[in-house]
């Protein structure tokens, strides 16, 4: 049996788990195994979609003060139900939580964890290939430990429902833990007051570098954002000059986002920022320099001055929507 670790928001599985499923399912597919899934919080709504991508069984942790992120409690909870239902492997999102929670396990059963895998060769020891380095590095190695450890890369695998739908019963787990094991967990979570498309789920994302010039001059790509129902990044330079908050930086250290039209403006594309920008489908730069490195990794671009071609892109924009 392959057991995952499902993140979800109020009954409805995060994308990067139902990403992983993905890698889950091909893993089960080797093993010639079922998927049942562990969720913490209130699991009852996710059996029809989980159902639907093959998860024959849903583990509900049931314990007060699990049902926010406590990342020792949960870890130590599925440990717990590992040695209960005896897994071949446990497989997580490669989102932080589900980094955040395996590298615990490993720790606490003294075994290894490979993180960010893309594709994974069942045997005595798992072949995988993950990536490394932000996704500038794909590593072949061998896994090995009982359970194997897995988080699947994040915005890598595609989504697809099984061939064969299930009805995953649904069942409590009560594990055993203590005041430590909770000492630390989110009591509370505050909205951001910022407005617009979250980057993460933006199907067009406008970004600013250095060449913007200031924060005043982000206003033009702000207009350009809302005539496109996009939303508005940064590089990290645009960030640490103040242009921008930190929400708003894409790149290693900021947000990994996965759009379909990336519009980087004044950005020269340094690897740390393309990693965040790797999941993109179409990179459209606007930049003065040809030679800048982001025009390596774009499908088209605008050799120009952003300061003249965003606002006369912006004009032919409203022009149109008139």
């Amino acid at each position: 049996m392959v057991l995952i670790f499902v993140e979800h928001d109020g009954g409805k599985p995060a994308d990067s788990s139902l990403e992983m499923l993905t890698l889950a399912r091909d893993v089960a597919d080797q093993l010639d195994a079922p998927v049942e899934a562990a969720v913490f919080g209130d699991g009852e709504g996710l059996a029809d979609e989980l159902g639907q991508f093959g998860v024959e069984a849903i583990h509900v942790v049931d314990y007060d003060g699990v049902e926010t992120y406590a990342p020792i409690a949960w870890a130590e909870s599925l440990d717990q139900l590992a040695s209960a239902v005896e897994p071949e492997a446990v497989v997580a999102p490669g989102s932080e939580r589900g980094h955040e929670v395996l590298a615990h396990l490993g720790a606490s059963r003294d075994i290894p964890m490979a993180a960010n895998c893309l594709d994974v060769t069942v045997g005595d020891a798992y072949e995988v290939e993950r990536q490394r380095w932000g996704g500038t590095l794909l590593e072949h190695a061998r896994l090995s430990g009982d359970p194997k450890l897995l988080t699947a890369a994040k915005n890598e695998l595609t989504v697809a429902p099984a061939a064969e739908s299930a009805e995953p019963a649904v069942e409590p787990f009560t594990p055993e833990l203590t005041d430590d094991d909770l000492a630390v967990r989110i009591d509370r979570i505050e909205e951001s007051d910022e407005e617009g498309i979250p980057l993460g789920e933006a199907r067009i994302v406008v970004s600013g570098g250095r060449g913007v010039g200031s924060a005043e001059d982000f206003d033009q790509l702000e207009e350009l954002a809302d005539l496109l129902d996009a939303a508005v990044g940064a590089s990290r330079a645009a960030v640490n000059e103040g242009w921008r908050s930190h929400d708003d930086q894409v790149g290693q250290t900021g947000a990994k986002i996965s759009p379909t039209l990336y519009i980087p403006c004044g950005i020269s594309g340094a690897v740390q920022h393309m990693v965040g920008a790797k999941g993109s489908e179409y990179i459209l730069p606007i930049n003065t320099d040809p030679e800048a490195a982001i025009i390596g990794h774009a499908d088209y671009a605008v050799i120009g001055d952003l300061h003249e071609v965003v606002p006369e892109l912006n004009e032919t924009l409203r022009e149109r929507s008139d």
